[in-house]
């Protein structure tokens, strides 16, 4: 919808996809009805959302193409992680941790703003701060990540 300029369109499809998914989740813990492919397929929905509002965002100039760049890194480097750990000592099973869980809210918050920014035409000075904090929480969690990667060598 942002390639179209249809910036009301894509601010609401993108609060139904994070709604959706937060509901998906609690109700998944409530009813205890967790299943292997949907510990699986939630994070990998989750990070595609983002990812590919990142890039699209990114492209099209409405968030720095350095944060884009820092988004993805991150991304990147858990992947790259976490296939070195399922093949040098079998684990798979990798838990989010909390500082990865506040990277996807505030990464998540981030796009938000910036399509409310769009469509409401808020100040951008706010939204510099948020990309500096997007920035570091992304970095942190990811650094956090890579020494718990370290950390499941080592106890193996």
């Amino acid at each position: 919808m942002i390639i179209y300029k249809k910036y009301d369109v894509a601010l609401s499809l993108f609060i139904i996809a994070a709604v959706t998914d937060v509901f998906d989740g609690l109700f998944a813990r409530l009813k205890n009805q967790r299943t292997v492919l949907g510990t699986f397929l939630d994070p990998i929905a989750d990070k595609f959302l983002l990812v590919t509002s990142y890039i699209v965002l990114g492209v099209y100039g409405l968030i720095p193409k350095w944060l884009t760049i820092t988004v993805i890194s991150r991304d990147i480097i858990i992947v790259i992680g976490w296939l070195l750990l399922y093949f040098a000592i079998g684990i798979s099973k990798v838990e989010p941790s909390f500082l990865g869980k506040i990277t996807i809210w505030v990464q998540s918050i981030l796009i938000a703003s910036v399509l409310v920014k769009i469509n409401f035409n808020f100040s951008p000075d706010a939204l510099s701060s948020l990309f500096f904090i997007t920035a570091v929480v992304t970095i942190l969690s990811g650094i956090h990540y890579v020494f718990r990667g370290l950390k499941q060598t080592h106890a193996s």
